[in-house]
């Protein structure tokens, strides 16, 4: 049987060519009403109105099933220690560094120029005045269709660790392609054609595999990645405004969904929990 998400679509397909024939005068104008719920901007709060002041139409489906919600759970460091001693290049090792100890998205990772890599203490330089090692990460159309879900654009801190793999896979790509291929970080080296820039779904595919390759007993996912990334800094202390910024999120509420915080975590937090002794005393009595 098709699953809500699948008749969802078939629905918002149906609605899109009924009201193109209702526009075109081929459908009578009722059936707009039959699926959706119609109302205008006079019922809104002033402030969500918008500057025009005109009225304007709105529409909410009336036949829309309810999608489960489905959970995503953190990948554990056991697992991508393992994945990362899988891997068979220095591009690989790079790549799981930049989802699980960056928490970029696929789309960003693959969209990664080699201008955005900024690995030098002091990147005046490089024409930047933000301190330390980063990336940024630029939303940009790509050749490789790679896409930033966020609009923004944002540096983000990396680590030594992240640093080293950088070295690391130059040194590989160097000896494959010179000073060839693509501005993109992740290229083609093993397959042609050589030197284009890999694909997000490059990224998900090698995912599976050392997911296999590791002898995990599940498929660890890009977002499973992020997820640990997020967990790890507010296991180590971090806030949810820092955790928000180094995800390059805008709504303040939006890290919420990616914390799974360590059970050790969390019983410390109970055990943080003063007593209630004069109340316990009392009931002793």
């Amino acid at each position: 049987m098709r699953g809500e998400s699948r008749i969802n679509k078939v629905l918002t397909a149906v609605r899109m060519f009924l009201s193109h024939r209702i526009a075109n005068k081929a459908v009578p104008g009722w059936v707009l009403e039959q699926l959706y719920e119609v109302g205008d901007t006079r019922d809104l709060p002033a402030e969500a109105q918008g500057e025009g002041g005109g009225m304007r139409l709105r529409l909410r489906s009336r036949h829309r099933l309810q999608e489960p919600e489905s959970e995503v759970d953190r990948a554990s460091d056991e697992e991508v220690v393992a994945m990362f001693l899988a891997c068979r290049s220095a591009r690989d090792r790079l790549t799981v560094l930049l989802l699980s100890r960056v928490g970029l998205r696929p789309g960003q990772v693959a969209g990664l120029h080699r201008c955005d890599a900024h690995l030098v203490p002091d990147s005046r330089s490089l024409g930047c005045d933000l301190a330390g090692s980063h990336v940024h990460v630029v939303r940009r159309q790509n050749v490789n269709g790679a896409w930033s879900k966020s609009r923004k654009s944002w540096a983000m801190p990396v680590d030594c660790l992240v640093v080293q793999a950088f070295d690391q896979y130059a040194l590989e790509r160097h000896e494959v392609l010179g000073s060839g291929g693509s501005d993109h970080v992740l290229v083609n080296l093993f397959r042609p054609p050589y030197g284009a820039p890999v694909t997000t779904e490059a990224i998900g595919e090698l995912m599976e595999s050392l997911s296999r390759r590791a002898g995990l007993g599940r498929v660890i996912t890009p977002r499973m990645c992020r997820h640990a990334m997020a967990s790890n800094v507010t296991d180590a202390g971090g806030s949810l405004d820092e955790v928000q910024t180094l995800l390059g999120q805008k709504h303040p509420g939006s890290p919420r969904p990616y914390l799974h915080p360590a059970r050790s975590r969390l019983r410390e937090a109970v055990d943080r929990v003063p007593l209630p002794r004069a109340l316990m005393q009392e009931a002793g009595r």
